[in-house]
This record gives C-alpha cells, sequence and structure tokens, in this order.
C-alpha cells in the first residue's frame, strides 16, 4: 500500500545494495543538522559522521523525510538542502508527529524515535545519535515541589522499548533527569551498556557520575552483546554508551551544573515540549562560551565511528 510505512520508504542505491549484499549499514539521525547545530557546522558534522562510518568499513544512511516519503540514505546536495532549509521550515518528526511529516511538503528531520522507526523499515540494524532522550527535571515532580509534574518524557524511551535495535550513544543528555531515565529503560527492558569505563558516560562529560547498568571493556565485547541480545529476539534495542573523546570533553562537575542551571532557566521561562532540548543546548553553549559545541561535536562523530565499527562485527558471522 502507497500509504504504508514500507510504501513511503525509499532507500538510497548504495544503502539498498549493501543491505541486499549483507554489508554493514549505520543509521544516522538528522535533527542534529537542522535543530542541533547552525549553518555550515551542521553540514560538516553530518559530513564527518558519514565519513567516520565509511571509516569503520561501513555504509551510512542519514535518515529524513521530504515531500511525504522516508528517505533512508541522502546524498550530499540532500544533506546541505536540509542544512540550508529556511528557519522553522524543518519539522521536528519523532513517533507522535511522523503521521504529520508524511502529510506535508517540505523536509521533516528525524529524531531518535523517528530514525529508529525508518531504519528498522529498511533492514538496517545498527544507529548512532549524540546523546537519547528521556525523563525531563521536573516530568515526574518532587515532594514539596511548586509546580505539578509536567510528565515531559521524551518517545525515544517508547521506541527504545520496542524497536529491536543496536543504539550507540554518549548516554542521555545531560539535561535530562538521568536516574528515572535509566529507570524506565530498565522496566522497559531495555539494556543500557557503558563502554570502557564503569560509570555511564555524561553526554558531553566523560562520566555521569552513575554507575552504569551494565559495561563492557572494548568494542568487540560491546558487539558479542548487541548480536546475542537481537538474537534473542525480546524486540527491545540495546543502548551502546560510549564516552564522548578526553580531548573534547567538559569536566564532569562543569556538564553537570551548566545543565541544572540551564533547565532552572528553562522552568522559570516556561520552555517545555518539543522546544525544550534545543533550548537547553543552545543556552548550555552560551554559558560554556561554545565548549559544550565542540564537545557535542566530537561526541557524535565518535559515536559514528563507534556504530561503524560495531556494524561491521554484526555482519561477519
Amino acid at each position: 500500500m502507497s500509504g504504508s510505512l514500507r510504501g513511503r520508504l525509499s532507500i538510497a542505491a548504495e544503502v539498498a545494495d549493501a543491505l541486499a549484499a549483507g554489508r554493514p549499514v549505520v543509521a544516522l539521525e538528522s535533527t542534529l543538522i537542522s535543530h542541533g547545530l547552525p549553518y555550515p557546522a551542521n553540514v560538516e558534522v553530518a559530513r564527518a559522521s558519514e565519513a567516520a562510518v565509511r571509516e569503520s568499513g561501513a555504509v551510512p544512511a542519514t535518515v529524513a523525510i521530504r515531500d511525504g516519503c522516508l528517505l533512508a540514505g541522502l546524498d550530499d546536495a540532500a544533506l546541505e538542502a536540509l542544512a540550508t532549509a529556511p528557519a522553522g521550515s524543518v519539522l521536528k518528526a519523532a513517533r507522535p508527529s511522523l503521521s504529520a511529516a508524511l502529510a506535508r511538503d517540505g523536509w521533516s528531520a528525524t529524531t531518535v524515535s523517528a530514525t529508529m522507526i525508518v531504519a528498522h523499515a529498511a533492514g538496517i540494524r545498527v544507529f548512532a545519535t549524540g546523546g537519547i532522550g528521556g525523563v525531563h527535571r521536573g516530568a515526574l515532580g518532587a515532594p514539596g515541589a511548586s509546580r505539578p509534574p509536567t510528565f515531559d518524557i521524551s518517545s525515544d524511551l517508547e521506541e527504545l522499548a520496542k524497536t529491536p535495535m543496536v543504539v550507540v550513544c554518549a548516554g542521555p543528555k545531560s539535561i535530562l533527569d538521568v536516574p528515572a531515565t535509566l529507570e524506565v529503560l530498565e522496566t522497559r527492558g531495555v539494556p543500557v551498556v557503558a563502554v570502557g569505563q564503569a560509570d555511564l558516560p555524561g553526554f558531553t562529560a566523560r562520566s555521569s557520575g552513575i554507575a552504569a547498568p551494565w559495561s563492557v571493556p572494548d568494542v568487540d565485547a560491546a558487539a558479542q552483546l548487541a548480536r546475542t541480545h537481537l538474537a534473542l529476539g525480546l524486540g527491545s534495542a540495546i543502548v551502546l554508551c560510549v564516552p564522548v573523546p578526553a580531548d573534547a570533553a567538559l569536566p564532569d562537575v562543569i556538564a553537570r551544573s551548566v545543565a541544572e542551571q540551564a533547565a532552572r532557566e528553562a522552568d522559570a521561562a516556561g520552555v517545555h515540549g518539543p522546544a525544550l532540548t534545543p533550548w537547553l543546548l543552545a543556552r548550555i553553549a552560551v554559558t560554556t562560551d561554545g565548549a559544550s559545541v565542540r564537545a557535542n561535536t566530537a561526541l557524535i562523530v565518535n559515536d559514528a565511528r563507534f556504530a561503524g565499527q560495531i556494524a561491521v562485527r554484526l555482519e561477519s558471522r
């Protein structure tokens, strides 16, 4: 059916050929292009991420939506067009807004949840992103709090629970209630694994200060665990958390303090919903004089490279 998910899916020739031949493919999201970074840094990071996947021996498939079509794989002209689309013209597509994205003309960029949906439909098993969404601070309320709970919880968590995929990231975004995010993922049966350290990575910092539910020493062990998880057919994703490169990381204490400060400022300004994450990340960038942007850029490319290495190992057996 033309209206079905598969009926709206367009897989780039290079990606389709790789999938047909059993070669490794890595899906990449597109909201970092439209909502994460300004031009030209956005397209530069997108190109660097694709290059990192290729250097690992895999084929990149950046996912986006255009004119009612789900795209698995963008050429360079499409990356440039998305990166330079007029401000406000690109919809941020997640599972709840996927139908709206497909019912409109123009570009929509895919978040973690929408990218997972498209990648899974295309037959891609590995996906790289910067940081996953989760439970926002104040979403569940707190004893004695002056404001009621917002219940602002990312649809990423539900997608991770229902879509079997290997998701590589630098941990939950530091702007979140990370302990609550881990609890929701545990309840929904999603394994969260730190690679190379016992602590959960802290997005733009090396450590969140929270022990990871699981940890593995290196990429080979991560791939073995991911292969086992997918083979069980449980239906959920596995989240592999790779720390930001040390030379670009924010100091752990600073990363946490600026995230808490930005969250308080957002609460005071009444920012919530889909606008909250971009607002918080932009505010943190100002507070850190751009250091968070440099860390974010480094971790995005690093995650893409690691995901390529995982995809190669998954296809080697």
